[in-house]
């Protein structure tokens, strides 16, 4: 392979997806869309919301066991193992993500386009277990949401691999595994000051925030929100206390490119650091499919995204 194609959030955007496929040159094959000379790299969250979840879930599949594509996965893989996952005897729920409004909201569009396949349905969650966490290459990173090393580093010495099983996921959320786990797929959280809660945009009371993992020194909790929410302007104003900014995670300048999704981007892309690219543009809320295309380079370079409108 000459190089590397990481690929964003699709979240069921498959027609979207096939344009940007074939904008960066990959063809179908033999049922599956390849490159003679790139592999592409899924950042993680086919499923959900969008319209054609099953084709994509498809596409990426035969990409990845053609050996066309890699994937890591996103924290919507992840709810969508918990979900449909029955809990054990004796643990007071009926199944490992309890079915509530929300959860129930989140997982709505994948259920329904599953409805008459609940077989295939069930052979993409074992599916979802032979998938990587993260990917770690001698020239770049892939995570879908955040980068810890102490998560990962104590992860990959218990388990000698970055691939989840079913009897992480029977483990409570203390666990270092599921810690593990929802950090990277789902990112840094900070609770929001005195208790407070916040409505987001899809109606859902929240009391935290996804906080950046990048920031060398940060002030006051806007210094660290990165969400497509903004934080109330008193909350965006307050001070970081010491121990707060010490426990905010950092991703170094010096380190190795990193590739995230996740984060409903929205303008033109661009990298967030020298060393960091977020490839999720918001595909789904009628914003980009994404692309960053890598050769050799150590430092990012904004010329090398390569995007699509979003057309589903």
């Amino acid at each position: 392979m000459s190089g590397f194609d990481f690929i964003g959030d699709v979240h069921g955007c498959c027609d979207s997806l096939i344009a940007l496929l074939e904008k960066l040159g990959y063809q179908k094959q033999n049922g599956a869309y390849q490159h003679a000379e790139r592999q592409a790299i899924f950042l993680g969250d086919l499923v959900d919301r969008g319209p054609k979840i099953r084709e994509t879930l498809h596409l990426v599949r035969a990409m990845v066991e053609q050996g066309n594509a890699q994937m890591v996965l996103g924290n919507h893989e992840i709810s969508c193992i918990r979900y449909l996952t029955p809990a054990r005897p004796g643990s007071g729920r009926e199944f490992l993500r309890e079915h509530t409004e929300r959860t129930t909201f989140m997982i709505s569009e994948t259920l329904r386009q599953f409805e008459q396949h609940q077989a295939e349905l069930d052979e993409f969650v074992q599916w979802f277990y032979q998938l990587p966490l993260f990917i770690e290459h001698e020239q770049f990173r892939v995570v879908h949401a955040c980068w810890d090393h102490e998560h990962i580093q104590r992860f990959i010495e218990r388990y000698q691999k970055p691939h989840i099983d079913e009897e992480m996921m029977h483990q409570p959320l203390s666990s270092m595994a599921r810690q593990a786990i929802e950090l990277l797929t789902r990112g840094a959280n900070m609770s929001l000051p005195g208790g407070e809660a916040m409505t987001t945009s899809d109606g859902f009371s929240r009391r935290s925030f996804r906080a950046k993992f990048w920031h060398d020194s940060p002030e006051v909790y806007g210094d660290l929100v990165f969400q497509p929410d903004p934080l109330p302007k008193h909350i965006h104003h307050h001070p970081l206390t010491d121990e707060e900014r010490q426990q905010s995670i950092r991703y170094a300048a010096h380190e190795r490119p990193l590739f995230v999704g996740h984060y409903w981007c929205q303008g033109e892309p661009k990298p967030i650091t020298d060393n960091i690219a977020c490839v999720d543009y918001s595909a789904i809320n009628g914003g980009k499919m994404v692309a960053y295309r890598m050769g050799q380079e150590s430092c990012l370079d904004k010329a090398n995204f390569i995007w699509v409108d979003a057309r589903d």
